[in-house]
């Protein structure tokens, strides 16, 4: 009685305040969008010329942008379903260069053909991230702390298969031969213009959008984030749903390093270092709350391309990556801060 008494009085707002707060709620939902309109102005007035032309809208520079962000883009896909469950998945580019790894061995090493290596690869990296969610929820653990360990157990596979060494990928028809049609995902497609790994991109979070927003799991991972007491009450299958987001951020991270792989023609255990990082940063600018329940698929893509555009115009003015990281981190807070000040208003805490 006492909850529904305290419900009827916070909905009861004057019309002016309703208002306001209406148009910074919107304002905060749709803050990547804005924020990467920001950057595209920003990036055509500083851009440098040549010839007369601004680099930043060359095609060949926009290719570039749209390349880069590719692998983190797919990740940022999948951790967006994470996070909505107020989950954290710090293993994803360590699983990353695992993947990576895997497909140049099995490939040049082990001779298999393409479909089963890309199969098997797929599999292993939804499997680890399917044990980490069922560590995670058998025994209650902290997600930050589970993932934290296998970020290290995936970089450790990593660097024991590999041996620390490059696995490089040479295409051709025979043994230790790569089979030819893999090396397309280094490639561009209409005219020279589009990168496979982009589309590659699209395709993921296209799949994603659908599953999020019209799929019965879909409602499952709104409901476990925005309140996981209720929506066990409700009958949600809490548990199979979280095991589900994190084999689903495992199965992205698996394709993100078939694509690495691809793109650079070899698997390497230290690469990825970071990418958990700046998956999570794309997710949060694009409006995905970090305490759960909310969040969307199209911010999260327009905050992976905020992130590359923006990188791209200091890379274009020479600015070094210090400053390039200093600029990240202050927009990671200002959307972190921006989502904290929306939950107060809303009457939902912190």
């Amino acid at each position: 009685m006492n909850d529904a008494a305290t419900l009827v009085k916070s909905t009861r707002v004057q019309p002016a305040r309703a208002r306001r707060l209406d148009f910074f709620a919107i304002a905060v939902r749709f803050q990547s969008v804005i924020g990467l309109i920001l950057v595209a102005i920003g990036g055509i007035i500083f851009s440098p010329r040549r010839h007369g032309s601004i680099l930043f809208v060359a095609p060949d520079n926009i290719a570039n942008i749209v390349r880069a962000i590719s692998e983190t883009g797919i990740i940022a896909v999948g951790m967006t379903f994470v996070i909505i469950t107020a989950g954290i998945d710090l293993s994803v580019g360590a699983l990353l260069s695992l993947c990576s790894v895997l497909t140049a061995t099995i490939m040049t090493t082990w001779g298999w053909g393409l479909v089963p290596t890309l199969l098997f690869v797929m599999t292993c990296g939804a499997l680890f991230g399917c044990t980490q969610g069922a560590i995670s929820t058998r025994f209650r653990l902290e997600a930050f702390i589970v993932t934290l360990a296998g970020l290290q157990v995936a970089r450790g596979l990593a660097l024991v298969i590999s041996n620390n060494q490059y696995i490089n990928i040479s295409y051709g028809n025979g043994p230790g031969l790569a089979p030819p049609i893999f090396s397309v995902l280094g490639d561009r497609l209409f005219n020279n213009t589009v990168p496979v790994a982009t589309l590659v991109f699209l395709v993921v979070a296209i799949v994603a959008t659908f599953v999020l927003n019209f799929t019965r799991f879909g409602r499952y991972v709104f409901a476990v984030g925005g309140n996981e007491r209720a929506a066990r009450l409700s009958g949600v299958p809490v548990t199979l749903v979280k095991i589900s987001v994190y084999a689903i951020t495992g199965l992205v991270s698996a394709i993100a390093g078939i694509v690495h792989a691809g793109q650079f023609n070899f698997g390497s255990a230290n690469d990825g270092t970071g990418y958990e990082l700046t998956a999570i940063a794309a997710v949060v600018i694009g409006g995905t709350s970090l305490f759960g329940g909310a969040g969307s698929m199209i911010g999260t893509i327009a905050g992976a391309i905020m992130l590359g555009a923006l990188a791209n115009i200091l890379q274009l003015n020479n600015i070094n990556a210090a400053l390039q990281l200093l600029a990240t981190g202050a927009i990671i807070v200002v959307a972190a801060v921006l989502q904290s000040l929306v939950r107060r208003r809303e009457g939902l805490g912190r």
